[in-house]
């Protein structure tokens, strides 16, 4: 009997970082790039930029319920958030790409997500001066998030184990980029592009509520106290981690058995994963890497 060629049976192998401008990526984020480059942005789009593990999805599905929580209910329970709300970017063989998703959204406004820096952003959007919501999360938790994203995330670069992926993070060698030159771009960017809101995760975990009203006066929605507060509670982490259109199940690159794709949605998870002496590492590289930014972040809540 033959014995069967194990190469058949061993997963798709995980993709290799390289250098994009600059920016260590994957090619799924870089081979539809003249489309993305020259994407037209609209003057009602609004653009939800993130690092990877910031509070993407959960933005996306606050903004998703905003708009069109009340007229077309069905979205919610018929189209995973990944079709509802575009990744520009992402080019993957399971789904058709985020350029393509985005042309053919029905619906107005588009929201539209990225994780791309500041610097690679479609120059459209500013031309339109299309509306911009960016979450940043503290690198601590983000650091731990991303690590336990790449353990599930197929067609993510391989992470190694957790001392090898933070010596990766604070090196900046993660896909989309370091997390400092992100946020810090970014913020840099808020200081002269007025349709940019700058949100932070720790804010969002404290008071969702508080969080969802500043949205609402940002993009001009007079939203009532009651539409608010029935949103903070469908969008409360549980829930979402319930929700099989918000949770990413659908998939099939993610392996939730290694890590589901929303795992805790927790403030100060990092002190579960650092080590003094990493703390102490991290601390140092940090203080480096932001002394020239004025974004300030909480570890803990």
């Amino acid at each position: 009997m033959e014995i069967p060629d194990s190469s058949s049976m061993k997963p798709p192998s995980r993709p290799e970082l390289f250098d994009f401008e600059g920016v260590s990526m994957i090619h799924n984020f870089t081979d539809n790039w003249e489309k993305v480059k020259n994407f037209q942005a609209r003057p009602d789009d609004i653009l939800i930029a993130t690092y990877p593990k910031a509070g993407t999805t959960w933005v996306s599905y606050i903004l998703d319920l905003l708009y069109f929580g009340n007229d077309a209910p069905e979205r919610q329970t018929s189209q995973p958030i990944y079709m509802r709300v575009p990744f520009l970017e992402s080019y993957f063989k399971v789904i058709p790409s985020g350029t393509e998703l985005a042309d053919n959204l029905p619906t107005s406004p588009r929201l539209i997500k990225t994780h791309l820096p500041v610097q690679l952003v479609p120059k459209s959007f500013w031309e339109q001066n299309s509306k911009i919501v960016y979450v940043a999360r503290n690198a601590k938790d983000n650091a731990v998030s991303y690590f336990h994203f790449d353990r599930m995330n197929m067609v993510q670069p391989e992470p190694g184990d957790w001392n090898t992926f933070l010596q990766t993070f604070m090196e900046g060698k993660n896909v989309f980029g370091p997390w400092y030159d992100h946020v810090s771009g970014w913020w840099e960017k808020k200081q002269t592009y007025s349709n940019l809101i700058y949100l932070f995760y720790e804010d969002l975990v404290e008071d969702t509520g508080r969080e969802v009203e500043h949205l609402c006066s940002f993009l001009g929605l007079s939203t009532s106290v009651e539409e608010r507060e029935k949103i903070t509670k469908g969008v409360q982490f549980d829930a979402m981690k319930q929700n099989k259109m918000t949770n990413y199940s659908t998939i099939p690159v993610m392996d939730f058995k290694i890590s589901p794709f929303m795992r805790k949605g927790k403030v100060g998870d990092w002190k579960n994963h650092f080590t003094v002496a990493q703390n102490e590492q991290f601390d140092e590289v940090y203080k480096q890497k932001m002394k020239n930014t004025t974004v300030k972040f909480r570890t803990e809540i």
